[in-house]
């Protein structure tokens, strides 16, 4: 039998490298139980890299009577089987359903680690992920490198409605809102006052508004605000017993409204809204800066043809 020191050098070194690859593209996921069967995994207060593999996301997962409750599976591959190993190590009860929150690939890439008849999302969330997924698994590639490798976007097969899902113990109320996407899911769990706000909520760390409408993503706060929970799960960011998160998410997102709208009124070009500053209540909050400069490009170009069809009325 051949030993570690009679091996050739070269076979050596391959074998020390794919020791090492295996370890790099470890998540190290730990699940931090916040209430009653109730456990998330903490994503990094960054944007997506190489270095931590698009790990910047909260998913979960609720442990019932009958079996396992997914929100949400990840960033990719990798992650969603990392994610499945360490449920199995709190339970070994069946995955029962996979509930999507929305469709950016973070939330939806580690869908191949689970059956495909458990995933279940809005109709807007499915008709995405099936239209535009593997268009975001190839930029997440982009972004993060082989810790994607394998992933593919697979979409729910299952269509969400408003409505209740009893988990043994845990009546899982679904929310069909919007505002961060066309189709944002909210889950509270009546049981544990938990809950799961997906990225209609973030923590300390700028809101993304690839496909916001900020109206309604402010109505939507209003209705989950109305829940009063006792244990806030945002999409990124850390837990909260408070509704702090909330509040600040709405303050950002009306700040950031108001500014695109006077910018455009004061006849701004692109170049200057960008190097305008942030005020020193955001400025500490995560990926600020990077945010603040892709949400010009996403609303201010809207705003801008607001204030020419107001001139053209009159």
């Amino acid at each position: 039998m051949k030993t570690l020191l009679s091996l050739p050098l070269a076979a050596l070194l391959l074998l020390v490298s794919g020791l090492l690859t295996a370890a790099d593209f470890n998540y190290g996921l730990v699940a931090k139980k916040i209430a009653a069967d109730t456990y998330v995994f903490v994503g990094h207060n960054e944007y997506f890299s190489s270095s931590n593999g698009g790990n910047i996301v909260n998913t979960g997962f609720i442990v019932g009577e009958q079996g396992v409750v997914v929100i949400d599976s990840g960033p990719s591959l990798r992650y969603g089987q990392q994610m499945r190993q360490a449920i199995a190590r709190i339970t070994d009860r069946p995955i029962v359903r996979v509930f999507i929150t929305h469709p950016h690939p973070d939330h939806f890439l580690g869908n191949q680690a689970y059956p495909d008849d458990s995933l279940y999302a809005l109709p807007s969330t499915i008709e995405a992920i099936a239209g535009n997924g593997n268009a975001l698994a190839e930029n997440m590639y982009r972004l993060n490198g082989d810790w994607m490798l394998g992933s593919e976007a697979v979409s729910p097969r299952h269509p969400l409605a408003a409505g209740e899902f009893a988990l043994g113990g845990h009546p899982l109320r679904l929310l069909p809102l919007s505002g961060h996407t066309d189709g944002d899911l909210a889950i509270f769990d009546s049981a544990t006052g938990v809950l799961f706000a997906g990225d209609l909520v973030f923590h300390d760390r700028a809101p993304t508004t690839p496909n916001a409408h900020i109206e309604r993503w402010l109505a939507s706060l209003a209705t989950l605000e109305g829940l009063a929970p006792r244990v806030l799960v945002p999409g990124h960011g850390a837990i909260a017993e408070d509704l702090g998160p909330i509040g600040q998410t709405r303050a950002y997102l009306q700040w950031l409204q108001q500014a695109m709208r006077q910018a455009a009124a004061d006849g701004l070009d692109m170049t200057e809204v960008l190097r305008q500053p942030l005020p020193p209540q955001f400025a500490g909050m995560a990926v600020v800066a990077d945010e603040y400069q892709r949400s010009v490009a996403h609303l201010y170009p809207a705003a801008e043809q607001a204030v020419l069809a107001g001139h053209a009325e009159h």
